[in-house]
């Protein structure tokens, strides 16, 4: 066999290794992490739930989900341990100052809009644009546009020429 035909398979069997060796560290880091859970940690399990562990067992953690609600997990359901700043902002509500000297965002956008200079004056003249066309930019007609109109008209003008029969009966008394 020649090499150009093992190639593909030598690729193959490299782009395998590489997955395979990234996903052990991941699962190696993710135990890592279980293992160093303490109590009074705040963590999210995989099922989105945000807690603080009160007691950490072999295989279980013992979380206080609220007032009165401790619920048992295992150490596999625990999907991340966050940071103190996190979990309070997350779970809480409470911001970590960390841009006290930064500008406050207004609660209102009208301090947005004013400026130090004057405003511009509307009196520009200028029209506005709305996309609509005049009436007067109408599309060129097609011939039989013009003779299906030209005979309407002929049709009206007949029309108009005969008086008009009525049966004695007027509408105006």
């Amino acid at each position: 066999m020649s090499l150009v035909t093992l190639l593909p398979f030598i690729v193959l069997i490299g782009a395998m290794f590489l997955m395979t060796r990234s996903a052990k560290r991941k699962q190696q880091q993710a135990a890592q992490m279980r293992n160093d859970i303490q109590p009074g940690s705040g963590v999210r399990t995989i099922g989105g739930m945000y807690a603080t562990v009160k007691e950490v067992n072999e295989d279980t953690v013992l979380v206080d989900a609220g007032p009165g609600v401790e619920l048992l997990f295992a150490k596999n359901a625990i999907g991340s341990v966050l940071s103190d700043d996190e979990y309070n902002r997350i779970v809480h509500g409470v911001e970590h100052d960390l841009k006290s000297d930064s500008d406050v965002v207004p609660d209102d956008a009208s301090s947005l809009t004013e400026t130090d200079e004057p405003a511009a004056d509307a009196s520009d003249d200028k029209p506005v644009d709305l996309g609509k066309k005049d009436t007067a930019e109408e599309p060129a007609e097609t011939p039989a546009d013009t003779e299906a109109e030209a005979e309407a008209e002929a049709a009206e003008a007949k029309t108009d020429e005969e008086p008009k029969k009525t049966d004695g009966d007027s509408e105006a008394k």
